[in-house]
């Protein structure tokens, strides 16, 4: 059966009325579920720590700024806008000692709840607002008066009405615009862990460098390598979160359309879905979580290594000049630019 979809005509905004919102953390998520609250009408205030590079920006885009326990307190409904890593510390710290009865915190992905790395007192509500796309993605479609689908989830329901403060905050934020439909902390956090791990982040990432690096080791020039196996890549996934799969294959050539069929399943077979088996199985143990944590513990130094040897594969040095000659591509200078407290 497929799952409902909440619209604006589903929300009750008037239940935040009256209501002090903090955004813990104003990094890509937190600054436009902020900015998207503030021009809804809402009382919005901004939580960050003292020193935040983040404070001037949160005042000069005209909100309140405290010391993230200042706006606990203050706050009647808080959003945790926090790197998943950091949320154990300042949840312990700041966070839960100025919780009371009656106030509610949401997430904006289920990690540090369903994995128990936080401790939210009784008495508090804790619910979900994951939009479905980057923050200034969240921000723009607000702005043009659309919005970013999102899931809401409830996992703590202390004074029954969690779930609709969640959807009004969603409402606030534009995503009921586009639709909004329910999970769970546990759904939402195994199936977002593994779309990123074995499909979007590491499967993309791997199968791009194992057929460029196919490619130049049979003596085939990297930039031809480059073109083949990473540029146009962009093209066939805007078809695809277009049209589908079926919709990709309507509109390439038949002699790509038959190579996709013929040739595919050969790359992505029963051996590779029995590792996505097992990487799920990692993430729903808590394997995975337990062994992320005691990284981030130890230093980081396994996946600063992992990242450093990335960053300087032939791929990435190809790429730089051939993105060079392309002006049409936009140039992100993205290592070292994101703010102190970002979403996961």
């Amino acid at each position: 059966m497929p799952a409902k979809v909440y619209t604006d005509k589903d929300a009750d905004p008037t239940i935040l009325k009256g209501k002090t919102l903090a955004v813990i953390g104003f990094g890509s998520q937190g600054h436009a579920h902020a900015m998207n609250l503030k021009d809804s009408g809402y009382k919005v205030i901004v939580g960050l720590y003292k020193g935040s590079k983040s404070i001037e920006s949160a005042k000069k885009k005209g909100f309140e700024v405290f010391e993230t326990a200042e706006a606990v307190k203050r706050a009647d409904v808080l959003l945790i806008a926090l790197p998943d890593m950091r949320q154990p510390a300042v949840f312990a710290e700041a966070i839960a000692p100025n919780l009371a009865p009656g106030k509610t915190v949401l997430f904006i992905h289920g990690l540090a709840i369903h994995y128990g790395l936080v401790a939210v007192p009784p008495g508090v509500n804790v619910a979900m607002v994951a939009p479905k796309g980057p923050g200034h993605v969240v921000r723009s479609q607000y702005v043009e008066g659309k919005g970013v689908p999102a899931l809401i989830a409830v996992a703590q329901d202390a004074d029954k009405k969690a779930k609709k403060i969640a959807l009004a905050w969603a409402h606030g934020i534009g995503a009921t615009r586009a639709g909004v439909i329910q999970t769970t902390f546990k759904e939402e956090t195994e199936t977002d862990l593994f779309g990123e791990q074995a499909v979007l982040c590491g499967g993309a990432s791997a199968l791009v460098t194992a057929g460029f690096e196919t490619l130049v080791e049979a003596g085939y020039q990297p930039e031809m390598a480059y073109f083949e196996c990473l540029h146009e890549l962009k093209l066939i996934v805007d078809l695809m979160v277009e049209s589908g799969i079926a919709g990709m294959r309507f509109s390439i050539s038949e002699t790509a359309k038959y190579g996709d069929i013929t040739r595919g399943p050969r790359v992505v077979n029963a051996k590779t879905k029995a590792e996505m088996k097992k990487i799920l199985k990692e993430i729903q143990s808590g394997k995975f979580t337990k062994e992320w944590v005691a990284e981030y513990k130890g230093g980081l130094k396994n996946y600063k290594k992992l990242l450093n040897d990335g960053e300087k594969h032939l791929v990435e040095k190809t790429g730089q000049r051939l993105r060079s000659l392309m002006p049409w591509v936009p140039k992100k200078n993205i290592k070292g630019s994101q703010a102190d407290y970002t979403s996961k």
